[in-house]
């Protein structure tokens, strides 16, 4: 089996989750499942290792999971966007629409140290793409620049992929 069948395969479906209709990506068998994290971070750095990355950025709350550890291990430096009000530092926030709402994400106001950073956005799921748009805007309001955004997961049905900028590039691994 290669990489990529190993971490498919540890990926468990919840049918009905949250709701009828649903069929839930369970990534919690992937991450107890010691040979297939370290397939998945293994396919991440081969990915980035020479790329022009300067930082990588995690999103809340499974995001900090994989944003934390291709940092580690390439040596770069990792910034969390959170959800409102827990971050503790001063911070700028970004609303986004989700289908039944409205949400906020924020990041600290010196994630970058004032650098125009090459930074790559990572996180698990990549549905109606919400977050990952109000990501991409925070990062941008900082003056730094998100070269690729990194997703395990991307449901094509639900078209997130439209609201991320035609100059961004986007890498998932799993497409369903």
């Amino acid at each position: 089996m290669n990489k990529l069948e190993i971490i498919e395969k540890s990926i468990r479906t919840i049918e009905d989750f949250p709701k009828p209709g649903i069929s839930f990506k369970d990534i919690t068998t992937l991450l107890n499942n010691a040979e297939a994290f370290e397939a998945l971070m293994s396919l991440l750095e081969e990915r980035y290792v020479n790329s022009n990355i300067d930082t990588i950025v995690g999103l809340e709350s499974r995001g900090f999971i994989f944003g934390a550890a291709l940092a580690t291990r390439l040596k770069l430096p990792f910034v969390p966007i959170r959800k409102a009000n827990k971050l503790p530092h001063n911070k700028i926030s970004q609303e986004y629409t989700l289908e039944y709402g409205v949400d906020v994400i924020e990041i600290h106001q010196d994630a970058f140290n004032g650098l125009n950073l090459n930074v790559l956005i990572i996180d698990d799921l990549l549905a109606t793409g919400g977050t990952v748009e109000a990501s991409i805007k925070l990062v941008e309001k900082l003056n730094a620049t998100v070269v690729e955004t990194c997703f395990i997961i991307e449901l094509l049905e639900l078209n997130g992929i439209n609201k991320i900028h035609d100059k961004i590039k986007t890498f998932s691994l799993i497409k369903i």
